[in-house]
């Protein structure tokens, strides 16, 4: 994979955020803040493009959410001087199943993702903020998120950089080491962590990742470069499956000018 230049990406980051909350006439920005490396290097990124002042972090655990998660949170905020606030999403996530049970852990999971979701939007339309997104580019290609959930957002700044480049950015940016090197996890039940799920190293997924996508290389030409036959198939399953996930609803086109399909303005055209 290609180096990025990190001061370059920063300031190119920040400069994006920045227009894009000005071209929607927005000043503040809310972020849900996981102690996780994801969540920490957007409000970075938010903290320097926006200013502290105008960039709220919501911290909401649930009743198995480890308390070292909630402590790096806090930490990251009050590094940067964030605006916090705390909401245990417990309460709602147990009503919810006592009516509807189920014993699936990535359903739950995935409702858990949502309900947070919920809440941002909900404390988006309070402090009129717009929600920024922190969701990286290899959650997105193998689906490794939830689609109204942790995917929803307005800008998603990481969206373009693979988690192994997002971890060169928390480093950049000076995120404490703590949560640079903490095995990474979506927190869908105690113990789950993405390699264990995903079956390889976020360094391997990464590799492969970027042959696949951005050098456009077949399989055949991973496996001359050594890449294991198993791993390969295992990514590129993930990639088809997910495609869903990446695309807008399907409109079927009925009139001369269809949303998605040839009505395509972005939101500063001139009107």
């Amino acid at each position: 994979m290609t180096k990025i230049n990190l001061e370059f990406v920063t300031h190119f980051l920040t400069s994006f955020i920045r227009q894009e909350y000005s071209k929607l006439g927005f000043q503040r920005a809310i972020i849900g803040l996981s102690g996780g490396l994801d969540s920490s290097v957007a409000a970075h990124l938010a903290a320097r493009a926006l200013s502290p002042a105008n960039v709220i972090g919501l911290i909401m655990p649930y009743r198995t959410t480890p308390p070292q998660d909630l402590e790096d949170a806090r930490e990251v905020a009050e590094r940067l001087q964030l605006r916090t606030q705390t909401i245990d999403i417990t309460p709602m996530i147990e009503a919810y199943f006592q009516s509807q049970p189920t014993d699936n852990n990535i359903q739950r999971g995935n409702k858990m993702a949502r309900e947070r979701m919920a809440i941002l939007y909900d404390f988006s339309a309070r402090y009129q903020a717009l929600i920024l997104g922190t969701s990286n580019k290899t959650e997105l290609l193998l689906g490794y998120c939830t689609i109204h959930g942790d995917m929803a957002s307005a800008i998603n700044p990481l969206g373009d950089l693979y988690k192994t480049q997002v971890r060169l950015m928390a480093r950049h940016l000076g995120v404490p080491a703590r949560i640079i090197h903490k095995i990474p996890s979506a927190g869908f039940w105690p113990g789950q962590t993405d390699e264990a799920e995903l079956g390889m190293s976020y360094e391997e997924i990464d590799q492969i990742l970027y042959h696949l996508v951005d050098k456009r290389k077949s399989k055949q030409q991973l496996l001359s470069l050594g890449f294991p036959e198993e791993k390969i198939g295992r990514i590129i399953s993930l990639i088809k499956a997910s495609e869903f996930k990446r695309k807008p609803p399907l409109i079927p086109k009925l009139s001369e000018r269809t949303v998605t399909h040839d009505f395509l303005y972005p939101y500063d055209w001139d009107k």
